[in-house]
């Protein structure tokens, strides 16, 4: 996960992450062996302006080359500042 956290921190800059690792709660599903099924929330000035769609494409944009390889499954909360709660 520190690369997970790393690789968010250089491209988003974001005020607020948290990652969790929901991994334990897909055991027995097919895609469990092949990775990690993580929970991202995150909060950055970056989202500002953007859509969801655009914003969780950022996302998966600064983990690309971890998504499929060690993430199987990601569940991205992305907010701007203005909306954290």
């Amino acid at each position: 996960m520190r690369e997970i956290r790393s690789a968010l921190e250089r491209a988003l800059a974001p005020s607020a992450l948290e990652i969790s690792d929901d991994s334990a709660h897909h055991v027995g599903h097919a895609g469990a062996q092949s990775g990690a099924h993580l929970r991202v929330r995150l909060v950055s000035a970056a989202f500002r302006g953007r859509s969801p769609i655009e914003r969780h494409r950022l996302v998966y944009a600064a983990l690309a080359g971890l998504v499929g390889a060690r993430v199987h499954a990601l569940q991205i909360e992305a907010r701007t500042p203005e909306e954290r709660t």
